[in-house]
């Protein structure tokens, strides 16, 4: 057992790690929200910045790199196709491939700059040390849970 989980019950929620991740993603959707507006949200930029940089990838790939299930990845792409930021066309089993319209070419280069002013908004209150090892812990712990999650081959 674990030393945080020994005295959860007596645990202020302040102190809970699923609320200190939950607040956390809120901080992060208002930063996101402050820089860039309500043009796209954090989910469609992370979308368009996928496909950027992996083109013409079928939707369950590009589920599965974003961490979204299927359905809702149909969803957004669908609703970024409604705004002409993504091109969706059939392929074989039904599968459909993705990639950026000059429209959506054009939106995440106008979010781009935006990204190290959102990043140093959310950082600012760490010291250059603190905001590495924030990253580090922050890339272990869903690392080895997306590891811990994948199903086991053989």
């Amino acid at each position: 057992m674990s030393l945080i989980s020994e005295n959860l019950l007596d645990m202020p929620l302040g102190d809970e790690p699923g609320h200190l991740i939950r607040r956390a993603q809120q901080i992060a959707v208002s930063t996101f929200n402050e820089v860039h507006g309500r043009r796209v949200t954090p989910v469609q930029y992370a979308i368009l910045k996928t496909l950027n940089d992996t083109p013409g990838i079928d939707q369950v790939t590009l589920a599965q790199m974003i961490a979204l299930d299927t359905s809702t990845t149909a969803d957004i792409a669908a609703r970024l196709e409604a705004k002409g930021l993504i091109l969706r066309a059939m392929l074989p089993r039904r599968q459909r491939s993705l990639s950026l319209t000059p429209a959506g070419e054009a939106m995440l280069a106008e979010l781009r700059p935006g990204i190290h002013v959102m990043y140093d908004a959310m950082m600012a209150q760490l010291t250059s040390e603190e905001q590495h090892e924030f990253m580090r812990l922050l890339r272990k712990f869903v690392d080895r849970r997306d590891t811990a999650e994948r199903p086991k081959e053989g």
